[in-house]
């Protein structure tokens, strides 16, 4: 356990927890180092194949401590850029890993909890979740990678309403619009986070990790270098003990 976050333990998957529940999981500086830290031990730990994001208690995650941030004695400016600088060190960490990260939004999620909600490969929600931006409503701008997730996940003109207005986009909403993969009822979301994280641990890692850059940097070229790259790495994970398995074994009917 790491001070306001927990790392768990389930054969090679690895559960990162916001554990301050008392506030919401808001994120002070305490927290965001935290994160950080466990976001770097994940990501490096050989033996961790599979990562899930979640929150303690009813909320996944607030958003930043305003209280916090309102109280610091060298003002608010330098413990937002404090908090931000690990903060988003952890994010672009799980982000750019090889190992699928599995978002599991128990609750709401607000402010930077909603760039934490969204950053998944793949994002369960309660049916008790729901979405806000938040930034605006306090004379803020986002973070948290919530202004570069939204345009390429929901489309730019459903983005800037979420961010502008400040609308409460509800969990069922969410799931139509594409902000997250799948609701389920709460009392489900553990079974179903395991079933999926189950699958994961079961597949082809490098080819998994290979798969998850193709699609983050698909945005950065052209279709025709794109098609280039892609090229390039179904040849090379055909030579690879892990392609070469996995084609003797469709050949022989077993997974």
């Amino acid at each position: 356990m790491i001070e306001q976050l927990d790392i768990e333990r389930f054969g090679a998957i690895a559960r990162i927890v916001l554990n301050r529940s008392d506030a919401g999981n808001t994120i002070d500086e305490n927290l965001a180092e935290a994160f950080a830290e466990a976001a770097a031990q994940v990501a490096s730990d050989g033996e961790v194949r599979v990562v899930v994001l979640t929150g303690a208690g009813s909320l996944f995650c607030g958003g930043g401590d305003v209280r916090a941030m309102a109280a610091a004695p060298d003002g608010a400016s330098a413990v937002i850029d404090r908090i931000t600088s690990n903060l988003h060190r952890g994010i672009v960490t799980l982000f750019e890993m090889s190992k699928p990260l599995v978002t599991v939004v128990n609750g709401p999620a607000a402010g930077a909890g909603l760039g934490l909600a969204i950053l998944g490969d793949i994002v369960l929600a309660s049916e008790a979740a729901h979405f806000t931006s938040a930034y605006t409503a306090i004379g803020m701008t986002p973070d948290g990678g919530t202004s570069w997730l939204l345009p390429r996940l929901i489309g730019l003109r459903r983005a800037q309403e979420m961010v502008l207005t400040n609308r409460r986009i509800g969990a069922r909403e969410a799931e139509a619009i594409g902000l997250v993969s799948r609701v389920v009822p709460a009392s489900d979301l553990r079974s179903v986070e395991d079933e999926i994280t189950t699958a994961l641990d079961r597949g082809a890692m490098a080819a998994t990790g290979k798969a998850r850059w193709l699609l983050r940097t698909s945005y950065e070229r052209s279709l025709a270098d794109h098609l280039a790259i892609e090229a390039q790495s179904i040849v090379q994970a055909a030579s690879m003990p892990e392609g070469q398995a996995g084609i003797a074994s469709f050949l022989n009917r077993r997974k």
